[in-house]
């Protein structure tokens, strides 16, 4: 971790550098400066740090007239011998006050505190991002015929359909198989780009659909290959859902 101390005091800043190194020799001092130019200066012309501790009663004026000109690029933990200003310092992206002379304890403790906000913010951003394992959609299903197993691949399916309590599946080339799922658990084993459930009844491939026409109430009559002996029609409630996932514009 790259770290700035702003520090008019060199007492004060010796021994703050001496803790560092004792608690955290990992931590590179990469600066000191002394006020509010020299600290605007320094920003400018070095890579942001990873964290300031700096002193609130400055060379050249306060913490808090510093903050007021510019936004500082990372938390800041503030050193000081006056106890009056920790309600407005903890107004500012401050982590911690430490009054000085800066006691190791205290010094600890506010590391740790940086350290256990650093675990939950990367903790709440991880929660927030999509997942880096893709939903794994089926490939196949294994059907059974007494002694007798098949793979029917999903690639092959045009729709899935129910009648008489039963589940089937239908291919492109007309043939129908019994499934052991019900749509229901079909639904969210077939990938949401390729099928879509339109009405109770069905569950469709894309690439079934031969033909389409509006219909009342805003519903859509679906024509599908192979033909069906009813006309499917997409159920009012999945309507504008329907519309948007014939056109790409769909979430899983």
């Amino acid at each position: 971790m790259n770290v700035l101390i702003v520090e008019d005091e060199l007492p004060a800043f010796n021994r703050l550098k001496k803790l560092i190194e004792e608690l955290h020799p990992e931590i590179k001092i990469v600066g000191h400066v002394d006020g509010i130019v020299t600290t605007k200066n320094w920003l400018l012309q070095n890579p942001s740090p990873e964290l300031i501790f700096m002193d609130i009663q400055l060379s050249d004026g306060t913490a808090f007239d510093l903050l007021k000109q510019i936004v500082l690029p990372c938390p800041i933990i503030f050193t000081t011998a006056y106890d009056q200003y920790a309600v407005e310092a903890f107004k500012t992206s401050s982590i911690d006050y430490l009054l000085k002379p800066v006691k190791k304890d205290d010094l600890r403790k506010a590391m740790q505190k940086l350290n256990d906000l650093k675990i939950m913010l990367a903790y709440e951003s991880e929660m927030t991002q999509p997942s880096q394992f893709p939903i794994e959609y089926r490939k196949r299903f294994l059907l059974r015929f007494g002694e007798h197993m098949k793979a029917l691949i999903v690639s092959d399916i045009a729709y899935c359909f129910s009648e008489n309590k039963a589940t089937f599946a239908r291919t492109f080339e007309s043939k129908t198989y019994l499934l052991d799922h019900n749509l229901d658990a079909l639904e969210t084993m077939l990938d949401p780009k390729e099928f879509f459930r339109i009405n109770r009844q069905y569950l469709i491939c894309f690439k079934s659909i031969d033909e389409m026409r509006t219909h009342t109430k805003a519903r859509v009559i679906v024509k599908l290959k192979p033909i069906v002996n009813d006309q499917p029609v997409v159920s009012s409630e999945r309507a504008a859902d329907f519309k948007n996932w014939i056109t790409g514009d769909f979430h899983n």
